[in-house]
């Protein structure tokens, strides 16, 4: 028996049909925190992130290099992830709006190693960033766990199709 080459999959080219497949597949919301060089408060919403292990606990995010908060992520030691739950859809929608109005409000206060944390999410961790993998014009990012906490118990926000949305319990 010869060992033949495994053929590559094919690979669509119509960046169209990526996207509208990802706008249909429903996603947890997360915001990541962090401080840029300067000390000022910077933040972006995560449809990404993903549990990598238990032990040691170890969670990954990903987010574009051309972000505006790219720049501290790059070079932060630590951020906090939050978890968010159905009350905290306009938070959700104002991380994801522009960058100058992120942080206007008291939405948030200053949390483990001064780093921004946000107010009334289902869950919150601390962690220490301890890879960075570079990936075409984005990067996924791996941080290790040290603290957090959980908040009052709350609905699944999910980000489908451009929306934000509560899921349907299918026993309602």
């Amino acid at each position: 028996m010869t060992d033949q080459p495994v053929p590559e999959p094919p690979v669509s080219h119509d960046l169209d049909a990526f996207k509208q497949a990802f706008r249909r597949h429903a996603a947890g919301v997360a915001i990541v925190t962090a401080r840029d060089a300067d000390g000022s408060p910077v933040g972006f919403t995560a449809t990404s992130l993903a549990s990598l292990a238990a032990v040691p606990p170890l969670a990954t995010f990903n987010m574009a290099r051309t972000a505006s908060s790219w720049p501290a992520v790059a070079e932060t030691d630590h951020v906090i992830v939050h978890l968010l739950g159905l009350r905290n859809r306009d938070l959700a929608a104002k991380m994801a709006g522009p960058a100058a109005e992120r942080f206007v409000g008291d939405h948030w206060e200053e949390g483990p190693h001064g780093l921004p944390l946000l107010r009334e999410v289902t869950a919150w961790m601390s962690g220490r960033v301890v890879e960075r993998f570079p990936v075409a014009a984005n990067a996924v990012v791996v941080v290790q766990v040290e603290q957090g906490d959980v908040g009052v118990d709350d609905d699944a926000l999910l980000y489908h199709d451009r929306r934000y949305l509560r899921p349907l319990h299918l026993d309602e």
